[in-house]
């Protein structure tokens, strides 16, 4: 699935990244718990999260994800926004709540496949 997809998927606005709409997600992740994204989180490529802070940027980063989604209409500031254009990692915001939005992206197809098995 695009990142185009996701953001007709989720009603959701791209804050950074609009030129990257175009790569692929095969996974994603829904957490407001960064230790547990660093810890159980496997080659995901789409964070979801309500949680607004640069950990969220660096907790991305390190698990290689390549877009964020901040659920519940939470906008990060600019200097959450600015860091993660600096590491290439598209920011989205939506109005959904994290189990809507995941369920919707998982009845279309994005599974969560975190050890490889789903």
């Amino acid at each position: 699935m695009q990142l185009n997809q996701i953001r007709e998927i989720l009603s959701a606005r791209v804050l950074w990244g609009e030129d990257h709409l175009d790569r692929e997600v095969l996974s994603a992740c829904g957490s407001d718990f960064m230790s547990d994204v660093l810890a159980y989180v496997k080659n995901q490529a789409l964070l979801l999260t309500g949680l607004v802070n640069v950990q969220v940027v660096r907790t991305a980063d390190m698990t290689e994800m390549n877009c964020i989604v901040f659920v519940r209409g939470k906008v990060p500031s600019e200097s959450i926004i600015q860091l993660a254009a600096e590491r290439g990692i598209v920011v989205m915001t939506s109005p959904k709540r994290m189990y809507e939005a995941c369920g919707l992206l998982y009845s279309n197809g994005l599974r969560g496949d975190c050890d490889g098995n789903d």
